[in-house]
């Protein structure tokens, strides 16, 4: 992964921890369900980010390894693990491309909305498979195409309505959003009995003012906008961006938006 794209995930960690982390946290309880993972479980978490998944599985197996290439969402993690006086949680930071342990260490793996943004799945994929012991499983999740999600329509509206430009995600058929691309790349990767389910879940906002909070303060995309563009005039885009949301969004509203769940198992 690119040094610009590392120091993108840097400078949102704490957004991304506070409040997009919200969202993920659904995802990765079902992934942990998914996997069905045991109390003398070694698992291993790639691209934990502020360590969601991590931190939710510490309690119900032996030891969690989590790894990510942003050292600020790590340190995040580690504050957490300090706080909770967790100590079954081992953290490092790594590229998901090139993890550092050996082969067959681990009896599940996961990365929760992380190798859709590697330069190389194809290599991430093959690293999370050479990793696992034979049997053990991986659950990987990716979004849906934007269609499949009205939280995501209505704010990407809001962004092209107060952003002059800005552009609208566009369908991408050779991205982890089409579930066959998914499958396919898992299935190459060497895992078997690979399957592509969607999962979709709800939330909703006390206010446009706290959908637009919880949902951009952990972009990386839309800050990186934020930052390069001047300070008087993203004042005034970011509130038109708002009045937008206030006058389509009704509080208390749940909106849905949709993942797949990847799962596949290594060779016996």
């Amino acid at each position: 992964m690119t040094d610009d794209a590392v120091t993108r995930w840097d400078r949102v960690a704490e957004g991304y921890d506070e409040l997009t982390s919200e969202m993920m946290r659904p995802f990765a309880e079902r992934a942990l369900t998914v996997a069905g993972v045991g109390g003398r479980a070694r698992i291993v978490d790639v691209a934990t980010g502020p360590g969601v998944l991590a931190l939710l599985a510490a309690p119900r197996v032996r030891e969690v390894c989590a790894v990510d290439v942003s050292e600020a969402m790590i340190l995040r993690l580690r504050r957490a693990i300090m706080r909770g006086g967790i100590g079954n949680v081992l953290t490092g930071v790594g590229d998901g491309q090139r993890l550092r342990y050996p082969s067959g260490t681990f009896d599940a793996a996961f990365s929760m909305f992380g190798v859709m943004f590697f330069p190389d799945r194809a290599q991430g994929f093959s690293e999370l498979c050479r990793v696992l012991r034979p049997g053990g499983m991986a659950v990987v999740s990716s979004w849906a195409p934007i269609a499949q999600s009205p939280l995501m329509t209505l704010l990407f509206e809001a962004f092209q309505h107060g952003i002059p430009g800005f552009a609208a995600p566009q369908p991408n058929t050779a991205s982890l959003e089409n579930p066959q691309v998914f499958e396919r790349e898992m299935s190459a990767a060497g895992f078997t009995d690979v399957q592509v389910r969607a999962h979709a879940e709800s939330f909703a906002y006390d206010s446009a003012e706290e959908l637009w909070d919880k949902l951009t303060r952990g972009s990386a995309p839309l800050q990186a906008t934020r930052e390069a563009t001047d300070p008087a005039v993203w004042k005034v885009q970011e509130q038109n961006m708002i009045e937008f949301l206030s006058e389509r969004y009704v509080p208390g509203t749940p909106l849905s938006t949709t993942a797949w769940l990847g799962t596949g198992r290594a060779p016996v």
